[in-house]
C-alpha cells in the first residue's frame, strides 16, 4: 500500500525492496508572502491524492563547497520549502521506532533530501521509520528581526528551531499511518543539526514531542544572545538599505545577498568580530528560546530524555587543514586567535595539555595542529561531555563517543573529520562517489553496520549498547577501524578546559 491519507490529505508514495518512501510530504503552511520571519502555521488541506514520490524544495541558500560532500545536487529552492521526507519498513502497526533527522549546515545551507541521508538502508537495517525534514535557514530562519525593526518584522531568530519542532507535531500526529509509533521519536542531527537537537531540549514549543535525543558534532552550546541577535539585525538592513515594508517583500535573491555580505564580515561597521563565526544561529529571546540550552538542561528541562552526544576525532580539520591560514600559523599567531576564542588566561593550560597529548600520541605539536585539536574540542567534543555531565544528574541514561575512522580525502590529511560519521550514521557509504570522503573497503562495512546498530538500538530502547557516561570513568565509545569502549580517553585535553567557561565553547 502506497496510498495514504494524513491529516491534511492524501499522499502516495512509492515502494521499492520492502521500504515504503514519501517525500516532500508538506508540515507546514509555506512561510512566504505575509508569513515569511513568522512562526510556523498549520499546513492548509489539500485535495485529491498528492504525489509524494519527489523531493520537495530546498530552503533558499547559497552555494557551498560542502555540497559534494552529501552527495547530491541542490534541488529547486523556494521559502515554501517546509516539508519532511518518510522511509518505512511498513505500512502497519508495527509501532516502530521513529528517528527525525535533522540536517546540518552551518544553519545556512544543506537539506533533507542530500543523499547522504537517503533513510532506507537505516529502515531497513534497524526496522525503524527514518524522517527527514527541511526548515527555514539562515536570513529567513535564523535571523533576530525584531529589535532592530523596532517589532514591525516579529522574527526573533528562532523560525527554524520552530520549524523543527512543527514537523515533530506533524510526527506525533502522523507518524502512526505509516508504522511508526509516536510515543518512541528520537531525534537527531549532526553540526548546526547537533546544534539545533540541543537548542530542541531546551525550546518549550518542542516539549512532549520527542523521546530520545543524539547530537552529532553540536550540542547545547550555540546560540546568540540578544545583544548579538539585535545586532544581525541590524547588520541585515544595512546590508540591503531596507526598511521594515522593504524586507518584507524583498526577492529572495537581495537577501541571500546580504546573507553571504554579513557572513564574509564585509558589512561596514558589523565584522564577524561582533556578530560571531555563525551569526545566523538560534538567538536566546527570553521568550521562545528562553535561556542558553545547557543552563536549561542543568536545570532539568530535559529530565526524562535518554541522551547520545558525540563528535569525531578530527572535526576542525575540515576547515583548517588546508587553509592557507592556519597552516601559517606561529606561536604568535595561534595565540593571538586563542586569545579571542578561549581568553587570554586559558592559553597556557590548554596549549600545554594539547601540546603535550598531541606529543604522546605521535603528533608534531605545531601551532597549527595545537589550534586545530583546541578548535575540535572548544566548538565540539567538550561541549557534548558538558551536555551529558549536565544530564546526568536526571537521567543516567548518557552515552558518549568519538568516531575515529579517517576519511581518505586530501590524501587524508583530513583524519577523523567533521561530517566523516554521516555515511556510516545512514548506510550510505556505498552510495556512488562517497568513497572519496567517506572510505571504503571491509572495514567501512563492518563500521557501517556497527553505527547503525548503535543508533537505532539507542531509539528503540535508550542503550546503545555501553556504559553509560559519568565523571567517574569516562566511557567511550571510540568507533573506527577498531570499534570498542574506553574510559577517559584524551583525558589531559579535557581536564584542561574544566574552569573554561560555557561563553567561549561552540561556535563563537
Amino acid at each position: 500500500m502506497t496510498d495514504v491519507e494524513v491529516m491534511h490529505g492524501k499522499l502516495k508514495g512509492s515502494e521499492k525492496d520492502g521500504i515504503y518512501v514519501f517525500k516532500g510530504i508538506p508540515y507546514a503552511f509555506p512561510p512566504m508572502g505575509e508569513f515569511r520571519w513568522q512562526p510556523p502555521q498549520d499546513p492548509w488541506p489539500w485535495t485529491g491524492i498528492l504525489d509524494a514520490s519527489e523531493f520537495g524544495k530546498w530552503a533558499p541558500q547559497n552555494k557551498s563547497a560542502m555540497d559534494a560532500i552529501m552527495g547530491a545536487e541542490e534541488g529547486e529552492q523556494s521559502e515554501g520549502c517546509l516539508t519532511l521526507n518518510v522511509w518505512t519498513p511498513g505500512m502497519d502497526n508495527a509501532k516502530r521506532p521513529v528517528m527525525v533527522w535533522i540536517h546540518g549546515g552551518g544553519f545556512t545551507i544543506g537539506s533533507g533530501a542530500q543523499g547522504v541521508y537517503e533513510g532506507k538502508t537505516l529502515a531497513r537495517h534497524g526496522e525503524v521509520v527514518v524522517v527527514t525534514i527541511n526548515y527555514r535557514l539562515g536570513i529567513f530562519g535564523f535571523a533576530n528581526l525584531k529589535e532592530a525593526t523596532g517589532g514591525r518584522i516579529p522574527a526573533t531568530g528562532n523560525e527554524g528551531l520552530q520549524d523543527q519542532a512543527k514537523a515533530l507535531e506533524w510526527v506525533q500526529d502522523n507518524i502512526d499511518l505509516f508504522g511508526g509509533d509516536p510515543n518512541n521519536v528520537t531525534i537527531f542531527g549532526e553540526s548546526a543539526g547537533g546544534m539545533s537537537t540541543g537548542g530542541l531540549l531546551a525550546l518549550p514549543e518542542a516539549r512532549g514531542l520527542f523521546h530520545k535525543a543524539i547530537p552529532q558534532s553540536g550540542s547545547c552550546h550555540t546560540a546568540a544572545n540578544m545583544e548579538t541577535g539585535a545586532l544581525v539585525g541590524e547588520a541585515i538592513m544595512k546590508a540591503t538599505g531596507l526598511d521594515a515594508e522593504g524586507l518584507s517583500s524583498a526577492s529572495v535573491e537581495v537577501l541571500l545577498r546580504a546573507q553571504r555580505h554579513i557572513e564574509g564580515g564585509k558589512v561596514e561597521g558589523y565584522p564577524l568580530s561582533k556578530l560571531g563565526s555563525l551569526p545566523f544561529r538560534p538567538v536566546i529571546d527570553g521568550s521562545v528560546l528562553p535561556d542558553l540550552p545547557i543552563n536549561s538542561v542543568r536545570a532539568g528541562g530535559a529530565a526524562t530524555i535518554p541522551i547520545m552526544a558525540g563528535s569525531t576525532a578530527d572535526e576542525w580539520r575540515l576547515f583548517g587543514a588546508l587553509s592557507p591560514a592556519i597552516k601559517g600559523l606561529t606561536e604568535d599567531t595561534m595565540n593571538t586567535r586563542l586569545g579571542y576564542l578561549i581568553g587570554e588566561a586559558h592559553i597556557p593550560g590548554l596549549v600545554g595539555a594539547y601540546k603535550e597529548g598531541l606529543a604522546d600520541r605521535g603528533v608534531e605539536p605545531t601551532p597549527p595542529e595545537v589550534f586545530m585539536a583546541i578548535q575540535t574540542d572548544r566548538i565540539f567534543r567538550i561541549p557534548a561531555i558538558r551536555l551529558l555531565e549536565g544530564q546526568r544528574p536526571y537521567n543516567e541514561n548518557v552515552f558518549t563517543y568519538i568516531f575515529d575512522w579517517k576519511s581518505p580525502a586530501a590524501k587524508g590529511a583530513l583524519g577523523a573529520t567533521h561530517a566523516v560519521e554521516l555515511a556510516y550514521v545512514f548506510g550510505t557509504h556505498t552510495k556512488p562517489g562517497a568513497e572519496k570522503f567517506y572510505g571504503s573497503g571491509p572495514g567501512a562495512v563492518t563500521l557501517a553496520a556497527a553505527t547503525m546498530d548503535a543508533w537505532s538500538v539507542f531509539a528503540r530502547n535508550g542503550n546503545p549498547g555501553w556504559e553509560s557516561y559519568d565523571t567517574v570513568t569516562r566511557a567511550t565509545r571510540m568507533m573506527g577501524e577498531n570499534c570498542r569502549t574506553e574510559n577517559a580517553p584524551l583525558e589531559l585535553e579535557r581536564a584542561a578546559w574544566d574552569d573554561v567557561p560555557d561563553d567561549y565553547l561552540g561556535s563563537l
